[in-house]
């Protein structure tokens, strides 16, 4: 990248914020032109097309259907994002054309490698995917879905991704040294509390992280390893061991809301965890994902059904309060192919942070469809 490129990525991005977006009164000052000073950004798109896309070339033997099948050839979405050898690995979720619709065909885990973010190689086969292991009652036939990665200082890559057998969506957890050969653990919450949450309907874990020696890694609050969840409200889980989760419960014995949905914001209807929380001198930051109710109670300036992005910070000291939170999203589909896929109400459905070369890497889903990527330089 070139320094006049790098100048016009700035002005570009600070032009499109300011005209864009304006921001609901925050009791923290602003910076960077509308976002206030404890929120990350802007994020720029460094390219005007997908970094990834579908690929009909690439045939894995698939262990569920005992044949040679294009797996990734109907729609490559939804990634994480790690660094490793300096070097940016995407773990993107990819769809073959086994089924009709969102959640009707398989899905397996696929892993691409960049120098720069933008430019990538891709392994030719998958790299989680369901098989006859121990995750096979819990994946067929829906598969591995939308995974979320980070890394501990000692070089473990810990996986949390959606298990699918087409009825429950399960939070589960894969552990690897190298990113290609996965251990699967089985349901995140398979243990706690008698096995009561096991069957539940759950997913989209964002472990919390920081930055220490110019390294994003897994770092434990308050003594143990804590990780924000869920999509209908945003919930907590704590573990020992990064494998064991047990969900953070309130006084009744029910699961702990942190954060809701909001009618007549573009988080009406979800509020969908993101990638691994990054913890700051200012508290905990969350990047979630919104999505816009579709009847009267909607955000009327954007589509309805949209999935847009914000953040929200949570207190140091009790993780679990919310102290300020973006009222419009910092991120939102703008380009064509975040509005033309298989969801065509338009996504940038963010799972990937990697923090690199200074900057930070957000990997997203496309509409469901294609991987792209926004960059925000501190």
């Amino acid at each position: 990248m070139n320094m006049d490129r790098a100048k016009k990525w700035t002005v570009i991005g600070g032009m499109v914020l300011c005209h864009s977006l304006v921001w609901a009164t925050d009791p923290f000052p602003a910076t960077q032109g509308a976002l206030p000073v404890w929120a990350m950004g802007p994020f720029v798109r460094p390219v005007d097309y997908p970094v990834i896309s579908p690929d009909s070339t690439t045939l894995f033997f698939c262990p569920m259907r005992g044949e040679e099948i294009r797996w990734e050839d109907n729609d490559t979405f939804n990634p994480a994002a790690v660094v490793k050898e300096d070097k940016i690995q995407i773990l993107y979720r990819a769809e073959d054309k086994s089924g009709i619709g969102i959640g009707q065909r398989t899905s397996r885990i696929g892993l691409a490698e960049s120098a720069d973010g933008i430019s990538v190689v891709r392994h030719r086969s998958p790299v989680v995917y369901p098989g006859n292991d121990s995750g096979k009652a819990y994946e067929w036939p829906g598969g591995c879905e939308d995974p979320r990665v980070a890394v501990t200082e000692d070089g473990l890559y810990v996986m949390f991704y959606s298990a699918w057998d087409r009825k429950v969506s399960r939070l589960s957890v894969a552990t690897s040294r190298d990113l290609k050969h996965w251990t699967k653990h089985g349901p995140a919450f398979a243990d706690a509390y008698g096995g009561r949450f096991k069957d539940m309907w759950s997913k989209s874990a964002s472990i919390v992280t920081r930055v220490e020696n110019g390294k994003q890694v897994i770092t434990r609050v308050n003594g143990r390893y804590l990780m924000y969840w869920g999509e209908s409200m945003v919930s907590a889980a704590v573990s020992d061991d990064l494998i064991h989760w047990s969900p953070v419960l309130d006084d009744r014995g029910e699961l702990l809301g942190l954060i809701y949905p909001r009618d007549y914001f573009f988080d009406s209807a979800l509020t969908e965890c993101g990638p691994p929380a990054v913890m700051t001198d200012r508290g905990i930051l969350l990047f979630y994902n919104g999505k816009n109710r579709t009847d009267e109670k909607r955000d009327s300036r954007f589509n309805a059904g949209t999935y847009s992005a914000g953040q929200v910070l949570f207190d140091l000291e009790n993780p679990y309060r919310a102290i300020a939170r973006l009222d419009e999203p910092f991120f939102q589909p703008t380009a064509d192919f975040e509005k033309s896929g298989q969801y065509k109400d338009g996504t940038v459905f963010i799972e990937g942070l990697a923090f690199f070369k200074e900057q930070w890497f957000l990997y997203y889903g496309c509409a469901d469809s294609r991987v792209g990527v926004a960059v925000y330089k501190p």
